[in-house]
């Protein structure tokens, strides 16, 4: 390249990384009048043009680019920048497989080529790149990404079973014969370890074990002591592993918890003889205790290890059936809680050990109410409050009592107030000593809503959290259960208020964001202009954008500093999050909002058509946290998440296809798009899906009760509703649906009047069976009592739940009426035109819809109505001393300040969304009136 290109070039560069796309194309347009076959420039307009949106004008200059087979770095790097943008990865393997044949000696060119493959996970090409690099070059990092590639070959799903024990035997031999042993660097030690396994050569993975090299790897490396772990469980050399690890903590005073666990598995490994088994393991567990006790006298406050181990031990002795002292598991416990029990890891410590009943349970419970002292010192609280947590986690069915309850709660909030000055003195990033009391006052108020379903007791909750939270801003456990009780108040800008201050980053939005998206759609103000939620699922939304064009990158560093061990987890990691539930709820979330907002399209059903019918063929991984939340509610009772859940039911798979099917089904009848045009239109790779059973319509029309089971009654009657719009206008769609080769031929058409260049890549011809065949106009009947009823039984359900029900389980009548409208009118879209109407001879069944639509939009208007009272009542001097008076605190406990502003948020935040919903209905009332 010349230097007078490069710097006419240089602009064009500073103007993509700054963003400036649509400066990028403005200077590449004035470097192509002179050099109008520039590869490296087109490469870079169409890059520019795919951040700028404009995929269809990039789509031309991309394969104009890749029709000239370009070699240069700089082109080439560009390219796959673009090929990423559009999810071209085979494309992009082709172009670097091309340059590497022209230029076989290139090393570097060599290795990109190899990264694309591992960019489209093509294991079994990337293996064939890498052995020629190896055998080209004689580097031995060559020789383990062929091994690396054939063991991730042998772990796709896709691979059939008889090829995966091949794939390994042909990664052992590679290492085998490398010129230097594995053992030289840990990651190539742990995939040789791991390649054992897999073949089962367990012999001759504890060689290599054994060997100086591999045991001084393995005092090193966790990842591979970890893999040695694994291997001697799986040659069932459990009790040898044992004393290995018996003799790491005497002899080096490893306090590593996992040293213990062998010991233990040790202890419980079977016996070949049975007659005297008994005896042996009783001889064991008492030599295990005795270098157990050891170590907790040795080790003392300064690490729990020892007493764990103990209680570990005692534990496994009693399901064993081998226990000599019916006392120890009491006498262990409090022994821990003596030496222990100001720590704050003390409850969850001991937790899975409170398995005590009768006089064991009695003895107790005494020694940790005889431990509650005054709150003096911050050793104090921490004990007291353990001993609070442990004494309720057993309390019995029969000590729930709203009394009961009752004064725990004012126990706990006034020990809560005795402990805070302890706290004074901290700064504002710091956490309250007595964090904790204020968290079990919220869910004692919680457990008594659920056993009276009285509202105060939510509101006495938020009052005293809100409190707690003014004096510990950093409290994220708190804000995470006032979201879940403000959604349940029917105060979503609350709930939205706290979510945003928790600053949730990167992948937490997978893992937390279900805590205030989950049926966001309830609370939407999309409808009436507010597009907050919306832009919450678009913000939560980029981490995965952010996966599928980082997560490789990741894979590629870690094959470039040969960090083998931690391939298979990045690969992992970027599959969870590609087919993560939380992302195709929130998907759905987004869609149910996005209809409300703006005008229902075939633009809008097309696009969002082919994205859901790649949603529901995906296998998707639940990631998301609810253990975050903190539970401190009786071990028989139901846990705080179960009974904090909007409408106490949490969406999951069946939730999701259940929606999924409703949306395809409706999508599919409204769109022109058949799969013949899908095919020939699609841009970039289609994604991976599961081998599923049916066509897709068949796997559509299947319900079944698992799935149904996660809907509240409300979601069914609309899933039911929609089920039976459908098959009753199915026959009409297919009767009036244009052949693909006229929606082709007007793709192409609309396409050169957009960019003024023709549609490349796309047959016009018609197909055999994408041409309209003479068929008959289906009978026009009556709709189904189902679809002609629903508004109406709406309607009913709506009235039932003003005197009944709280706010959001009103709001969600309203929402999911409002949304079955939507798919009606989503549905009739195509019987609209009066074209059509006339052609076809449909103005029998138009006048059918007209009845239906009158009646949806009569009932939404009464609930228009009905809302805005509710509003108005809301946002009375009244509504809020009301919240005042329940709260139940004196102004000596907590400031009255507080209470005022908390009860003022609440009947703002229920005012804001049932007059911002009352003013929604209307407006698609108006919009969708014919």
């Amino acid at each position: 390249m010349s230097v007078a290109l490069d710097r006419q070039i240089r602009p064009i560069y500073d103007a993509l990384d700054t963003g400036s796309h649509k400066s990028a194309i403005t200077e590449c347009n004035k470097v192509l009048k002179k050099h109008p076959r520039n590869a490296l420039v087109k490469a870079l307009k169409a890059l520019a043009l795919v951040r700028y949106q404009k995929v269809e004008e990039a789509l031309v200059l991309c394969d104009e680019v890749l029709e000239s087979k370009p070699t240069d770095d700089s082109t080439l790097n560009a390219m796959m920048h673009v090929l990423r943008g559009l999810g071209r990865h085979k494309d992009m393997v082709t172009m670097y497989d091309a340059a590497y044949k022209k230029q076989p000696t290139n090393e570097e060119l060599g290795a990109q080529t190899f990264f694309a493959n591992v960019r489209a996970n093509n294991w079994k090409s990337a293996q064939q790149v890498a052995s020629k690099m190896y055998k080209q070059f004689q580097e031995d990092r060559y020789l383990y990404w062929s091994v690396m590639s054939s063991v991730l070959q042998a772990n796709d799903p896709n691979t059939p079973a008889e090829m995966r024990s091949l794939l390994y035997k042909l990664a052992l031999r590679l290492i085998t014969s490398a010129p230097t042993p594995s053992s030289v660097h840990s990651d190539r030690f742990y995939l040789h370890l791991t390649i054992l396994r897999e073949l089962l050569e367990y012999d001759e993975a504890m060689t290599v074990l054994e060997t100086p090299a591999g045991r001084n790897i393995c005092e090193t490396n966790l990842t591979c002591n970890e893999m040695r772990r694994d291997i001697m469980k799986l040659r069932r050399a459990i009790e040898v592993e044992g004393k290995r690890a018996e003799q790491r903590i005497l002899e080096k005073s490893d306090r590593n918890w996992l040293e213990f666990l062998s010991v233990i598995d040790g202890t419980f490994a079977p016996f070949t003889d049975s007659e005297d088994a008994k005896e042996q393991r009783i001889s064991r567990i008492s030599s295990t205790s005795a270098l157990f006790t050891e170590v907790s006298v040795q080790d003392g406050r300064k690490d729990r290890s020892g007493l764990l181990g103990l209680l570990e031990l005692e534990s496994r002795a009693r399901n064993h059936d081998v226990s000599t002292d019916p006392k120890r598991l009491l006498h262990l416990l409090q022994q821990y809680f003596e030496i222990f029990g100001d720590k704050a890891c003390c409850f969850e410590d001991l937790k899975p050990y409170l398995s005590l009943e009768g006089e064991d349970l009695a003895a107790w419970t005494e020694t940790l109410t005889t431990s509650f002292t005054a709150l003096t010192t911050i050793e104090a609280v921490r004990r007291v409050v353990n001993a609070h947590k442990l004494l309720r986690y057993n309390l019995s069915t029969s000590e729930l009592s709203l009394d009961a309850e009752s004064s725990r709660a004012n126990l706990y909030m006034s020990q809560y107030l005795e402990g805070l000055p302890l706290g004074k003195s901290l700064p504002a990033t710091e956490l309250q000593h007595v964090d904790d009391l204020a968290i079990l006052a919220g869910n004692v108020l919680v457990n008594m809503w659920e056993m009276s379903k009285d509202d105060k007791y939510l509101h006495r909750a938020v009052f005293f959290l809100e409190y707690a939270l003014a004096k510990s801003k950093q409290a994220f456990q708190m804000r995470l259960m006032l979201i879940r009780i403000y959604r349940i108040l029917g105060a979503p800008s609350s709930a939205l208020e706290h979510y945003r201050l928790l600053r949730v980053k990167q992948v937490q939005n997978d893992t937390l964001s279900h805590f205030l998206l989950s049926r966001c759609s309830t609370f939407s103000l999309a409808s009436s202009g507010d597009l907050t939620y919306i832009s919450e699922c678009l913000e939560s939304s980029q981490i995965y954008v952010s996966n599928s064009q980082e997560t490789n990158d990741y894979i590629i560093r870690a094959f470039s500093a040969e960090k083998y061990s931690q391939i298979p987890q990045f690969i992992i990691f970027e599959e969870w999050l590609e087919n993560s539930l939380q992302r195709d709820i929130t998907k759905l979330e987004y869609l149910r909002m996005r209809l409300t907002h703006e005008p229902i399209s075939s633009d809008i059903v097309d696009l969002e058509l082919i994205e859901l019918k790649f949603i529901f063929d995906r296998s998707h991984h639940d990631n998301r946290d609810f253990q975050i939340l903190p539970n401190y509610q009786p071990k028989h009772a139901q846990d705080f998440n179960d009974q904090t859940l909007l409408f106490g039911k949490s969406e999951r798979h069946g939730w999701v296809r259940s929606f999924l099917k409703s949306y395809i089904k409706v999508f599919s009848q409204a769109s022109d798009l058949s799969d013949v045009v899908e095919e020939k239109l699609l841009v970039g790779d289609r994604p991976q899906v599961s081998p599923k059973s049916g066509s897709l319509k068949q796997r559509l029309a299947q319900r079944n009760e698992e799935e149904l089971a996660e809907l509240t009654s409300n979601e069914s009657s609309l899933i039911a509703f929609v089920d039976s719009l459908a098959g009753w206008l199915e026959p009409f769609h297919d009767y009036v649906r244009p052949p693909a080769s006229v929606v082709l031929a007007d793709v192409a058409k609309n396409t050169e009047l957009k960019t003024g260049l023709p549609l490349r890549g796309v047959d016009l011809t018609p197909q055999n069976g994408d041409t309209k065949k003479e068929e008959e106009m289906p009978p026009i009947t009556d709709a189904p009592e189902i679809v002609a009823a629903y508004f109406d039984d709406m309607k009913t359900q709506f009235k039932n739940s003003l005197t009944t029900a709280s706010l959001s389980e009103v709001l969600h009548v309203v929402t999911l009426t409002q949304e079955a409208f939507l798919l009606f009118v989503t549905e009739t879209m195509r019987f609209k035109p009066a074209s059509v109407v006339k052609i076809h001879k449909l103005g029998n069944l138009v006048a059918k819809f007209k009845t239906i639509r009158v009646s949806a939009i009569t009932v939404l208007k009464d609930m228009a109505a009905s809302l805005e009272k509710l509003s108005a009542q809301e946002g009375t001097s009244e509504r809020k001393q009301e919240l005042v008076d329940a709260c139940e605190f004196e102004s000596s406990e907590i400031d009255h300040d507080i209470i005022v502003a908390t009860a003022r948020k609440i009947t703002d935040s229920r005012k804001k969304v049932a007059e911002g919903i009352a003013k929604g209905l209307l407006k698609i009332c108006t919009t969708y009136a014919q």
